[in-house]
């Protein structure tokens, strides 16, 4: 089930928020208990069959914790042992159904373990990156003693399974919600922001990351027949538009279901495309992956602590498993060295350079080097890649055809709303409005309510559309 579809908008959410704010119950628990259950059947939804590889990573998880949580102060190695099992356990899962099958096409190129074929019908549970990172930030975090032990099976699986962010994030770390799990608060004003937040998203995913898909299918197809200079950036524009619009709209309707029914998470997009480098730009997309190999990887290993080397060293390691955290192709894996090594040159001396560079130079070499790797990111093979990064420089290609340029500027329109959609401008000039006019206030249900029923328009005219995220 996707936040995208008529029968979450209209069926699935509100039955649950009908039930859990008819609870009559002032406990918790109760409630907890709803977004358990209901939580479980939206992620069943598609494939019920892997609800029971989720139940007992989070058992597991659960069960250690009482070990972990007992044993932490009195005898560190014995809480090291069983941090270690529930690692294992959680990452177990994830390894097999996600890197058996690339490992196994990896090592058949050998000549004598040709014989190896792939495991038959083996498909990615849908969000098993996402919770494996947070039932293991929970783990480590009640380690290093930043939270306590959760008694509670239902408030710890309600956290890991919570509907809003479970299939494509935010990735929540325990701490940061845990205090929410036992004491949180639902208003009017919650309610109300909530909603304006998960509409906003919503448009975001529909009006603006659907049309930019529809953009690189269609530019794609004509590439096949006449490739063209333009034709291949259009197609690398509208897929860097439609992986930030798709990712960050998600992550919107997720933080604002999430403050509909008492939850706080934290931002996961600051605008990064307004960034003026690559460092910046990381500072800015997928706040909560970042944070979360900063805090549980990247630190651990010493971070910049140790010596320039050993910092290229932890810089390396974190950007190899960013690249293949999001998949288990090669082109993933070059994603991840390709925006590791730029950092590393950044780090050693770039960054001062770019530093005393007017904002636009700075700005210009962040995103073409982030559509580049958008290029690498979206393509299904090495050769893929070679043959688009030719295609963008000229090679074995017209600059451009009739067909290509009349499109082009026909889809003028929508790239210009989408640079200025991706920038702060909107948001600011229309907080200045409310700001200045009160009169103004009316436009957030007047807005609301409009962008509903236009994605609700859109949603009955179109086919599915997946969010990018799910496969990961």
């Amino acid at each position: 089930m996707v936040f995208s579809s008529l029968i979450f908008l209209f069926a699935f959410l509100p039955i649950t928020l009908l039930l859990y704010f008819a609870t009559p119950f002032k406990s918790l628990k109760y409630k907890n208990f709803i977004l358990f259950t209901v939580s479980l059947v939206f992620y069943g939804w598609g494939e019920p069959k892997y609800i029971i590889i989720m139940l007992f990573s989070i058992l597991t998880a659960y069960i250690f914790g009482f070990y972990i949580g007992k044993y932490r102060d009195i005898d560190k190695k014995k809480a090291r042992m069983y941090l270690v099992i529930s690692l294992l356990l959680n990452l177990a899962f994830l390894l097999f159904f996600k890197y058996a099958n690339f490992f196994l096409d990896n090592i058949a190129v050998l000549p004598f373990l040709s014989g190896i074929k792939q495991i038959a019908n083996l498909t990615l549970p849908i969000g098993i990156s996402f919770y494996t990172f947070q039932i293991m930030s929970y783990s480590i975090d009640l380690y290093r003693g930043e939270t306590e032990t959760q008694r509670s099976f239902v408030a710890f699986g309600a956290y890991v399974v919570l509907f809003p962010q479970l299939i494509a994030g935010p990735i929540v770390r325990y701490r940061d919600i845990d205090d929410m799990l036992i004491d949180r608060k639902e208003t009017v004003d919650k309610f109300a922001s909530g909603a304006v937040r998960f509409c906003a998203g919503l448009a975001k995913k529909v009006i603006l990351a659907d049309s930019a898909a529809a953009v690189v299918e269609y530019f794609r197809t004509a590439n096949e027949f006449k490739p063209s200079v333009l034709g291949t950036w259009t197609i690398v524009l509208a897929y860097t538009f439609q992986i930030y619009f798709d990712f960050s709209g998600y992550s919107d309707m997720a933080i604002g279901l999430g403050r509909i029914i008492g939850f706080e998470f934290l931002e996961n997009f600051d605008f990064p495309y307004i960034s003026r480098s690559i460092t910046e730009f990381w500072r800015r997309w997928h706040i909560s992956l970042s944070t979360w190999f900063k805090e549980y990887v990247y630190i651990p290993l010493g971070g910049n602590r140790k010596g320039l080397w050993m910092q290229y060293r932890n810089i390396a390691i974190v950007w190899l498993l960013t690249g293949f955290w999001h998949g288990a192709a090669w082109n993933f894996v070059i994603w991840g060295a390709y925006f590791g090594v730029i950092l590393m040159v950044e780090k050693t001396f770039l960054l001062k350079v770019l530093d005393k560079l007017p904002r636009f130079v700075g700005h210009i070499y962040t995103v073409i080097l982030i559509m580049f790797g958008w290029l690498i990111f979206s393509s299904t093979s090495l050769s893929q890649i070679w043959l688009y990064s030719k295609l963008m420089i000229g090679i074995n290609a017209t600059f451009t055809t009739t067909t290509v340029t009349y499109d082009f500027v026909r889809l003028l329109p929508l790239f210009v709303v989408c640079i200025i959609a991706s920038t702060p401008f909107a948001k600011r000039s229309y907080d200045w409005l409310i700001a200045k006019y009160s009169s103004a206030a009316y436009l957030n249900p007047l807005l609301t309510s409009s962008s509903l029923l236009l994605c609700t328009a859109y949603m009955v005219d179109s086919t599915f559309s997946p969010f990018l995220y799910y496969i990961f």
